[in-house]
Formats: C-alpha cells, structure tokens, sequence
C-alpha cells in the first residue's frame, strides 16, 4: 500500500508543476535591446534576420508570442513604420512611448529604461566597453536617410566597407546636444583607428558599440505597465 501512495504523491507533484508552468504569465515586455548582436558587425542578415534575431531573444525569455521587428530603416524601409502603433514597455514594466509621435518626440528613453531582453542596463558612456550605439540607419523621426551615401552597411548585410547611422541608448555622447542625446540617430560609424572597415565589428566597438540594435512589438500587450512619471 506504502509504494502506491508514494507514486500517487509523485504523481500529483507532477501534475503540480505541469499545471504552474501552463498558467504561467505572460511576458508583457514589448521593448527591448539586443542582449548581443550578429557578431559580425552590422551584417544582420538584412532587416529578416535582424527580425529573427529579436523573435529568437524575446523567445528565450517567453515573449514570443508577439511578433517582433527590430528598429531599423533601410533602402524602401521605415523604421518607424515597422514596429507597430504602442505603447511599449520594457522587461520591467516600464513604459518607454505610448505611441509613435511620443516614441519619436518625448519619449522615456534612457539607460535604465533601455534594457536588454532579460532586464539587464546596457553599458553606457562612462562605463567599460562602452555600447551604447545602437544600429538604426533612420533619421530622428524614424525613417530612411536619402541620398547616395551608405548609411545601412548596404541594408545591414555588410560587415566590411560602410557606414550605419547609430543612436545612443544612454542619451549621451562627446557633446550636451540634441544630435548627442538622440536615441536613434545620433552619428555614422566609421573605420577604427587600426583600418578596421566601418561596418565591421572592430569598428563598431571603436566608436562605443557592439553591434546592438532596439526589438519592438509590432503588436504590443494590452498589459497596462509602469509610466514612470513623464
């Protein structure tokens, strides 16, 4: 009788955990910053693999249940119009817009509230590395830079000769200006002082990068969240 009680008991213990890893919540993180990059520089496999890459992490951390695009513009390509209306937040609750004019004008971007998927700060200015340049090739307003120069390592699929306009994650550069605090468009990368092409990794972290980039929701949660105050 003793060994069938002690099945039962195991038993239920599994039933237990089964039933508490299916009603688990949901992640409501809808904003993030790459953890890591490609490792190849700003050779992301073009906008669809910089699209998987963010679906791949927000997976690893049972977000995945949205749809996931990272924040990068392109030849034809808008980076603002590829990442859903808002609001997001990130992995603490915090809300960074509620939606695209507030992402793109008074948002509540900063080294704290631009987190990685799992929650972590990113290195800012001040801190070693540095890598607070984030791969965007948009404008302050989200969209593709004109003009002949190359400003998305040839629609992220370079790793060699090139530039990828960046913005600072942090809201700091070199200077106190908007260009230096600008989150999504703030300076191109360029060829480090060893002769590193611009779009290699080399050169990225010369500048205070590694290859990292910002993942939003195309559909966000209609989990509430933290505002923070702004």
């Amino acid at each position: 009788m003793k060994p069938i009680m002690g099945i039962s008991l195991a038993a239920a213990v599994v039933l237990a955990l089964s039933a508490c890893e299916m009603f688990q919540p949901e992640n409501k993180m809808s904003f993030f910053v790459t953890s890591v990059g490609s490792g190849k520089g700003a050779d992301l496999g073009g906008v669809a693999g910089a699209d998987k890459h963010c679906q791949e992490l927000a997976d690893s951390v049972g977000a995945g249940g949205k749809t996931w695009h990272a924040y990068l513009s392109a030849a034809g390509v808008n980076a603002r119009e590829r990442i859903g209306t808002g609001p997001w937040q990130n992995a603490k609750g915090v809300v960074v817009a509620s939606n695209l004019d507030q992402l793109h004008g008074a948002n509540n971007l900063t080294n704290q509230t631009a987190p990685t998927e799992k929650g972590d700060v990113v290195n800012g200015r001040g801190d070693t590395p540095n890598m607070h340049d984030m791969l965007t090739g948009s404008t302050r307003d989200g969209r593709a830079i004109g003009g002949s120069d190359d400003t998305t390592c040839g629609n992220w699929t370079s790793s060699g000769t090139g530039a990828a306009m960046m913005g600072h994650s942090d809201r700091q550069g070199l200077t106190d200006d908007d260009v230096a605090k600008s989150w999504n468009s703030s300076h191109l990368s360029r060829p480090s002082k060893a002769g590193d092409p611009g779009c290699s990794q080399a050169a990225l972290r010369g500048t205070g990068g590694n290859g990292l980039y910002y993942c939003f929701a195309v559909t966000a949660s209609s989990g509430g969240g933290r505002s923070s105050g702004y």
